[in-house]
């Protein structure tokens, strides 16, 4: 296990070196063009190196391979076709293994527990491994079905979760000492929550009970269905449920022969998940392809209205929960993004918690409105084909704005992020011309006509906020007078700003002071068992270096006495 860690380490620490390097180091120094030259075979390899060492460890590795997998909306790709195996190619534990860990869990043969048990599994996950199975005829009458999935946890899988969160750790205690990281995210908090959710996913009883609630929130929607799970061949590490394998849901090919509209499905798969994000609270925060099948409804089955197809989910480990707070909030996102409205768009994301305080949100509101004038409405594939100009027109116009990031990932938020963006990652794959615009509009509308009910009540809040305002303005009023008479006022001294530009130019010549230091010590303590990744390193610690001895003779160092 210290060879596992230290080898998520090792790969961790030249991700790290390797992106500051080529992202920041050369564009500051002028060679932006030699770091844009190589970058899709950089982006190659380093995803390259990854699948290896996730398809190796297996774990919580391959968790952020399926992640990054399914970001074809975000991630080059160069990154997203190297890791797209990794949904499907975790390598399987051997029979014997699984048996004696079955029958340990049920305190019975499996010729017993089951009718038949088929050796071969149907899909090996990175924390445990299916098979086909059928129940007994006694177990299959009472529970109203006789094919089932029986996912066994690997064996040792506890010890391999406790490691693979002690180096996340460990990495995010390095991205803490990183300003801009830790300026817009708290990543030990968003480690420990995302340990939660691992740890809990290796419980299938936690697993059934979601898959109940899930089920239990979409009891009225005839588009969504969940597998009944066999209780009686359930325990924390083994849980049976009926077999529900269909078409996976990026099989455009299969969606086709099925007589299926795969625009349909992508459609269909965005307003479902829309539903639990803003309407349920309740959501499956791991909604990857390998986790949701189109199940074709045979018209004997169907009931008048019913659609000839539905989407089962599986696999409900990895759960989230919204509090109503930050839901209303995201809706107001959605409502301000489905009407092109820059400022309304930037006051929900401030509500949801994702603006730094030092945000310019004026600034900001403008850069949104603009944004939606040129390129709202536009699906993916329409903004592949725009001219790179006018992106890089609109980077120099917000230039600074878009530098300073005044974003900032709110805590308890990881699980959104995850299944949103695999959302959108998934309706990419199915529909490569999918717009999301038309899917966020008419369920936006619809949120809008089910929000009128309550208008009255919004008005009455409205109005208890404005009284309450009225009440305190006097004592706010007597609050400025007595800053006005003590002297006590804000104010704006170009001097001031001269002098703390001169002090931010001393810190950060200290700062690279402390980065040679760190980076040359490094290369030698390394050296020893990475010659290669030292010697880097040490070569690395020059630049900093450079800047230290010679940053005062272009930034004006001597300047003159105030």
């Amino acid at each position: 296990m210290r060879a596992r860690y230290r080898r998520i380490l090792r790969f961790a620490a030249r991700a790290l070196v390797q992106t500051w390097w080529f992202e920041l180091v050369l564009p500051r120094f002028g060679l932006q063009r030699l770091a844009d030259r190589r970058r899709a075979a950089r982006m190659r390899r380093l995803a390259r190196r990854f699948h290896v060492l996730a398809v190796g460890l297996g774990g919580l590795m391959i968790k952020v391979g399926q992640f990054m997998s399914s970001r074809l909306d975000v991630l080059p790709p160069e990154v997203t076709s190297e890791l797209a195996g990794l949904q499907d190619e975790v390598p399987a534990v051997p029979f014997a293994q699984i048996r004696a860990a079955a029958e340990a869990e049920l305190g019975m043969p499996l010729n017993r527990a089951f009718a038949s048990f088929d050796e071969t599994p149907v899909a090996a996950a990175s924390l445990g491994q299916a098979h086909r199975a059928r129940l007994t005829p006694e177990l299959a009458q009472d529970a109203g079905f006789a094919d089932v999935i029986v996912k066994v946890q690997r064996p040792g899988i506890q010890a391999i979760v406790d490691v693979d969160l002690a180096a996340l750790r460990r990495v995010a205690r390095w991205l803490r000492r990183i300003r801009i990281v830790a300026e817009r995210a708290d990543m030990p908090s968003l480690v420990e929550e995302f340990a939660v959710t691992s740890l809990e996913e290796i419980d299938y009883r936690h697993e059934a009970a979601n898959a109940e609630r899930f089920r239990a929130e979409f009891a009225d929607t005839r588009r969504v269905t969940v597998p009944e799970i066999a209780w009686e061949r359930s325990t924390a590490r083994v849980l049976t449920l009926a077999d529900v394998t269909a078409i996976k849901v990026t099989d455009v090919e299969g969606l086709r022969r099925a007589g299926i509209d795969p625009r349909e499905v992508a459609s269909a798969f965005a307003s479902v998940m829309f539903d639990q994000f803003f309407g349920f609270g309740f959501f499956h925060a791991d909604p990857h392809p390998g986790n949701v099948f189109v199940t074709l409804v045979p018209p004997d089955e169907r009931s008048e209205g019913d659609p000839p197809w539905v989407l089962t989910f599986i696999d409900f480990g990895m759960m989230g929960e919204i509090p109503p707070s930050t839901r209303a909030a995201l809706r107001t996102v959605l409502v301000a993004a489905a009407g092109r409205d820059g400022r309304g768009l930037v006051a929900g994301i401030d509500q949801v918690g994702a603006l730094l305080p030092s945000a310019d949100v004026r600034e900001l509101e403008r850069a949104m409105t603009q944004l939606f004038a040129r390129f709202g409405g536009m699906g993916f594939a329409e903004l592949k084909q725009v001219d790179p100009r006018e992106f890089r027109d609109f980077a120099g116009e917000f230039g600074e704005l878009a530098r300073a990031l005044p974003f900032q990932l709110p805590e308890n938020f990881l699980l959104v992020i995850r299944a949103a963006s695999l959302t959108s990652g998934v309706c990419t794959s199915i529909d490569p011309a999918f717009n999301l615009w038309d899917a966020v509009e008419p369920y936006a509308t619809r949120l809008l006509r089910e929000e009128r009910g309550d208008l009255m009540r919004d008005v009455a809040q409205r109005a208890m906020t404005l009284a309450d305002v009225t009440m305190r303005l006097p004592q706010r009023l007597d609050g400025l007078i007595t800053h006005l008479e003590d002297g006590n006022l804000d104010f704006d001294s170009r001097r001031l700003e001269r002098r703390m530009s001169r002090l931010e130019r001393l810190g950060r010549r200290a700062v690279s002071g402390i980065l040679f230091a760190g980076l040359l010590v490094a290369g030698v303590l390394l050296r020893s068992d990475d010659e290669a990744f030292g010697t880097v390193l040490m070569g690395a610690s020059v630049l900093p270096l450079l800047h230290v001895l010679f940053a005062g003779l272009f930034t004006g160092g001597g300047g003159r006495r105030e």
